[in-house]
């Protein structure tokens, strides 16, 4: 089989987007159809889906990237691709399974060791499989392509700033580097990106409702990258009741909590912690809101797209891909600024809860995501089969 460098050297797959500046509004990120310059649709495809080792599949409460890839393999699953996950402890999608360990220590997460020693397995486990991609969705598990030999695509979950960035603009060169907007393309316009594809979901997971309760909700992690404090500040400057939940489960997360979050909660502003499954979509779905304050280059946020399934709508500050995914005055509000945040609070309630449920299904729907990686995977298994067959025989 063809390796990383054999494959990245054939060139990007999708152009890089228009620079359209930090203020600038932008539309949603959109994927074209599977077509038949992404290799033979008549082939059978065959896809190793790498997943991080910190939570079962689909995971019960917080696990943004868990969630994204098990709604993946199930809607791949769904389009005839055959699809073997690699990841901790044990699975509930439809896709063929390898275990590649334990669920790691939640207390953990964020740590190196956890992905380096899965890392560290996948060649083995991946020897007799027999697949035309790999997509690992890890940070340390790409870095043993040269070890393994498949073609590699690699989704960008996460910063691409900093050491990040550096990291990721090393990669695109041996592998096929997928962002999850245009907005963190842009923030790495140095590294060889070889597709967008905007995160998706199950529309039938989420219940919709048209009639809302009075209360925001503010749900995600405890970080001071996410707004917690701009939430609370805007809900009480516009007299609306605000139910927070969110992970705290790390020292950080904990210590910034306790710090700049706890002194400030009681009568208006409700801490529940951390949620999942039925609690979480029932309180995305009952809030008149979600409030989305964040204070960072986010690549995309999932919980925005989770909430406009339940048709509530996102009050949001304009910051990384928030203008792709909030369609501002239709499906949200999206603020320059922390101070009007309380003035869109109070004019949810003339947007449609239907226009953010259509949002979610033209859009960032499951099958949707699954095409836009099939026709990923496609192009990149074509390629790398075009590599093997120009060798030199030996």
């Amino acid at each position: 089989m063809t390796g990383w460098a054999e494959t990245a050297a054939m060139g990007a797959i999708d152009p890089a987007p228009a620079r359209t500046g930090n203020g600038a509004a932008r539309r949603p990120s959109t994927i074209e159809p599977v077509g038949t310059t992404d290799g033979d649709l008549g082939t059978p495809l065959r896809v190793a889906v790498v997943a991080p080792p910190w939570l079962e599949l689909p995971p019960d409460a917080y696990g943004g990237v868990e969630s994204v890839c098990s709604d993946l393999v199930d809607a791949l699953v769904a389009r005839g691709v055959d699809v073997t996950l690699l990841g901790p402890g044990e699975h509930g999608t439809t896709a063929a399974f390898r275990r590649t360990g334990p669920v790691a220590d939640p207390r953990l997460m964020g740590r190196a060791l956890p992905e380096v020693v899965q890392a560290a397995r996948l060649p083995e486990l991946l020897d007799d499989l027999a697949v035309d991609v790999v997509h690992d969705n890890t940070l340390a598990g790409p870095l043993v392509g040269a070890a393994h030999g498949i073609p590699t695509v690699v989704t960008a979950h996460g910063p691409v700033r900093g050491d990040m960035g550096e990291y990721y603009r090393t990669l695109s060169a041996r592998a096929a580097l997928v962002a999850l907007s245009d907005a963190q393309r842009e923030l790495l316009s140095t590294a060889r990106w070889a597709a967008t594809v905007p995160n998706g979901l199950r529309p039938d997971r989420f219940p919709f409702r048209v009639a809302k309760d009075e209360y925001a909700v503010f749900l995600g992690r405890m970080s001071p990258d996410k707004g917690p404090v701009w939430a609370i500040d805007a809900a009480r400057a516009a007299g609306i009741p605000l139910v927070m939940a969110a992970k705290c489960r790390e020292d950080t997360e904990v210590q910034y909590f306790e710090h700049a979050v706890a002194p400030r909660l009681g009568g208006d502003v409700e801490w529940l912690g951390e949620v999942g499954g039925r609690r979480k979509v029932e309180l995305l779905a009952g809030a008149r809101c979600l409030l989305f304050p964040i204070d960072w280059e986010e690549p995309f946020g999932m919980v925005m797209i989770e909430a406009m399934a339940c048709g509530t709508p996102v009050v949001a500050l304009r910051r990384g891909a928030v203008p792709e995914v909030v369609d501002d005055a239709r499906t949200g509000w999206v603020c320059d600024r922390p101070t009007e945040l309380a003035a869109a609070l109070r004019r949810v309630h003339e947007l449609d809860p239907r226009d953010c449920r259509a949002a979610v299904e033209e859009r960032f729907s499951d099958g949707r995501l699954a095409a836009g990686y099939e026709r990923v995977y496609r192009r990149v298994a074509a390629r790398g089969r075009r590599s093997v067959a120009s060798r030199p025989a030996s």
